[in-house]
C-alpha cells in the first residue's frame, strides 16, 4: 500500500491516525477552557453575594468549588491524553519511515547512513509524533485568552478596549518568534543527525580506531558539526529566550492596566467587588494567549523532524507483482540486456546471460567490475535501470515478494545478525526460512549449520544453540558460516553467494561447496568468487570487465587467457578480506535495508 508521506503529508496522516486519542484530548482541553473561564465569573458571583450575606452564596460557592476540581481532573486528563497521543503518533510515524527505508532498493537507502537514520528514526521522529496533541493543545490555548477578552467585555467594555490595545504587540512577538524559531529548528535537526552519523561510524569501526591510534582525529571528525549545532541551539534559546522576556514585561503591564480600569469603574459604581475580583482574573487569562507559543514551537519543530522523518517515508517502494513460479522448475536464471546505472556512473551495461537451473556460475573478475552489482541484481535486491531479470522465464518483477523471497536466498561476506530480532543464534539461523516459510524445526536449524560447517563452533558457544547472538564471540570466518547456513535452511531455487566464503580456508569452502551440491540442496547458485579453487569447480565462469561481460565458459577454457590468470593475480595482490575477527559493521553491503524484509534467505 502506497502511503501519503511528505512532511505535511506525514503529519496529517499522524493526526488522521490518532484522531480518536486527539478528539478525546480536544474535548478535554475544551471542557478545562470552559471551566477556566466559568472559574472566575462564579467565583466573582459568589463573592458578591457573601458581602450581602445572601443565603443562596453557599450554592454558588459549591459549584465554584466543582468547577475548580472538575479543572484540575480535566487537566489531568489532557496531560495523560498528550503522551498517549505523542506515543501513537511516534509509533505511526516510525513505521512509516521504517517501512519506506525496508522497501526501497538498497542503493537508494545507502545515502543514510546508520547513525544518521537511528537520529531520523528516534529524535526526529519524536519530535513529529507531538504534532497531533499540539495541534489540540494549541485550540484551547487560544480559546481561553478569547473567551477571556469577551468576559472583559461584559464586565466592562473599557476593559476589553485597554487588553486589545496591546494585542498587536504581543501578535507581532508571536509571529517573531515563530519564524525564527523555523529558521534555527532545521539547521539544528540537521546538524543533529550529522553528529549521530559520524559517532555510529566511529563506534562500528573502534577497533581500528585504536590500533592506528586516530582517536584524536575521529573524536575532531565526529564533532566537527558541534560549532554549527552549538549556533543553532544558542540561537533557537535566544529566541525563546527574547519571546519570554518581551512577554514577562508586555503581559503583565496589560494585566495591570487592565485591573486599574477596572478598579476605577469600581469606584464609579460600574463595576461591583466580584466583577472587579472577575476583571482581575480574566485579565490574567487573556494575558495567556502567550502560552500559545509553547504549542506553537512544538509544531515548529513538528514540522521541520518531519522533513528529516519523511526523507525515509518517500524513499521509492520496490514495486511487486502477483505473479507465482513455476512448480518443479529447476532454477533457470537469465539476464537479457540488463543495465544499472548510479549518479550518472554505469556499474554494468548490456549484461546478457543464461544460466543452466541446478548448475554452480562462479562470477570474476577485478574490483570494481560490477561482480556485486550483477549478483544484487540477479535476486532483485536492486531493479536494473533497463533490461529485464528472468527466473524460470517469470520476470522477477512481476513475481509477489514472498515467492521473490521464497525462491532466491543470499549470503554475504559480513553477515548481520541483529540480536533485538533474532536474540538465539537458533533463531538467526531459523530466520533463512522468511516469514512466508515453514517454520525451521531445531533438527533443520542443525541440519543447515552442519552443512555450513557450523554446526561444531555453535555446539561450544555457552548455551549451543540457545546462546544470545549479542553474546556470541563470533570470528569474521565464524560469521560467515552462520550466514551460509542461514541461506542454507531456505533451500530456494536460487542462492546466490556475494563474497560469502573469503573468510573461510579453503578446506572448509571445499565442504560448504560439496554441501552445497548434494541433491537435498539441488538449486541454481551464483558465486562472486575471488579465488581461482571457487571458479575451477563452478559448472560456468562468468568474467566481468568494466561492467560487461567479457567472456563466459568453463573455467579450464578461460584459464589459457593470460587477462583471465591475471584477474586473480590482482586480487591476490589486493583483495581485502575481512581478517578473521573484521568487525561486522552496519555499513557493510549486505547489511544494508533490503526490501521489504532483510535480504539474507528464502522468504526474507
Amino acid at each position: 500500500m502506497a502511503w501519503s508521506t511528505g512532511s505535511d503529508r506525514l503529519l496529517r496522516g499522524a493526526v488522521r491516525h490518532t484522531a480518536g486519542t486527539t478528539a478525546a484530548l480536544l474535548l478535554c482541553s475544551v471542557a478545562g477552557a470552559a471551566c477556566s473561564l466559568a472559574v472566575p465569573a462564579l467565583a466573582g458571583r459568589t463573592l458578591d453575594l457573601l458581602l450581602r450575606h445572601q443565603v443562596d452564596a453557599n450554592v454558588w460557592l459549591l459549584w465554584t468549588a466543582v468547577l475548580l476540581v472538575a479543572e484540575v481532573l480535566l487537566e489531568t486528563g489532557s496531560v495523560l491524553l498528550t503522551q498517549l497521543a505523542n506515543a501513537r503518533a511516534t509509533a505511526w510515524i516510525r513505521l512509516r519511515a521504517l517501512g519506506g527505508l525496508l522497501g526501497t532498493a538498497p542503493h537508494r537507502a545507502a545515502p543514510h547512513s546508520g547513525g544518521d537514520v537511528a537520529a531520523r528514526l528516534c529524535v526526529n521522529a519524536t519530535d513529529s509524533g507531538t504534532a497531533p496533541a499540539a495541534l489540540a493543545t494549541s485550540v484551547s490555548s487560544a480559546l481561553v485568552p478569547i473567551g477571556a477578552l469577551v468576559a472583559l467585555a461584559l464586565i466592562h467594555l473599557w476593559t476589553a478596549a485597554v487588553f486589545v490595545a496591546g494585542l498587536p504587540l504581543l501578535l507581532l512577538l508571536l509571529r517573531a518568534f515563530a519564524t525564527q524559531s523555523s529558521d534555527s529548528v532545521v539547521p539544528y535537526q540537521r546538524a543533529q543527525g550529522a553528529v549521530a552519523a559520524r559517532l555510529a561510524e566511529a563506534l562500528s569501526g573502534a577497533r581500528t580506531i585504536a590500533a592506528a591510534g586516530t582517536a584524536r582525529h575521529e573524536e575532531e571528525r565526529v564533532l566537527a558539526p558541534l560549532p554549527q549545532m552549538t549556533r543553532h541551539g544558542t540561537r533557537m534559546w535566544r529566541v525563546h529566550g527574547r519571546a519570554v522576556a518581551r512577554s514577562g514585561v508586555l503581559l503583565p503591564l496589560l494585566t495591570t492596566a487592565v485591573v486599574a480600569v477596572a478598579g476605577v469603574a469600581l469606584a464609579a459604581g460600574e463595576v461591583s467587588v466580584g466583577g472587579l475580583l472577575a476583571a482581575s482574573r480574566y485579565a490574567a487569562l487573556a494575558a495567556g494567549i502567550g502560552g500559545i507559543a509553547a504549542p506553537l514551537g512544538t509544531l515548529v519543530r513538528a514540522r521541520g523532524a518531519a522533513r528529516r522523518t519523511a526523507e525515509l517515508a518517500d524513499l521509492v517502494p520496490m514495486s511487486h507483482g502477483s505473479a507465482v513460479l513455476p512448480p518443479d522448475a529447476p532454477g533457470t536464471l537469465e539476464l537479457r540486456g540488463v543495465r544499472v546505472t548510479r549518479d550518472g556512473v554505469p556499474l554494468i551495461t548490456d549484461v546478457t546471460l543464461s544460466i543452466d537451473g541446478g548448475s554452480t556460475v562462479a562470477v570474476v573478475g577485478r574490483s570494481g567490475s560490477g561482480k556485486s552489482t550483477l549478483a544484487s541484481v540477479a535476486g532483485r535486491l536492486t531493479d536494473p535501470d533497463a533490461g529485464s531479470v528472468l527466473l524460470d522465464g517469470v520476470d522477477l518483477a512481476e513475481l509477489s515478494r514472498s515467492e521473490l523471497r521464497g525462491a532466491t536466498s543470499y549470503a554475504f561476506a559480513r553477515p548481520v545478525f541483529d540480536g533485538g530480532a533474532t536474540p538465539t543464534v537458533g533463531a538467526a539461523l531459523a530466520a533463512g526460512t522468511g516469514a512466508a516459510g515453514s517454520p525451521a524445526t531445531p533438527a533443520s536449524v542443525r541440519d543447515a549449520a552442519k552443512a555450513a560447517c557450523a554446526d561444531t563452533f555453535v555446539r561450544l558457544l555457552p548455551l549451543g544453540y540457545d546462546t544470545p547472538v549479542d553474546d556470541a564471540p563470533l570470528s569474521g570466518g565464524e560469521a560467515q558460516r552462520l550466514g551460509l547456513a542461514r541461506a542454507f535452511i531456505g533451500r530456494g531455487r536460487l542462492m546466490i553467494l556475494d563474497d560469502a566464503t573469503s573468510s573461510l580456508d579453503t578446506a572448509t569452502e571445499r565442504q560448504v561447496e560439496k554441501a552445497l551440491a548434494t541433491p537435498s540442496r539441488a538449486c541454481t547458485r551464483l558465486i562472486v568468487a575471488h579465488r581461482v579453487s571457487t571458479a575451477a569447480r563452478a559448472d560456468q565462469v562468468v568474467w566481468m570487465e568494466a561492467g560487461r561481460v567479457r567472456r563466459s565458459g568453463p573455467h579450464g577454457v578461460l584459464w589459457e587467457e593470460p587477462e583471465y590468470r591475471a584477474v586473480f593475480a590482482a586480487e591476490a595482490r589486493s583483495a581485502e578480506s575481512p581478517p578473521a575477527d573484521a568487525p561486522r559493521t552496519s555499513t557493510a553491503p549486505d547489511a544494508l535495508p533490503a526490501p521489504a524484509v532483510p535480504a539474507t534467505g528464502p522468504g526474507q
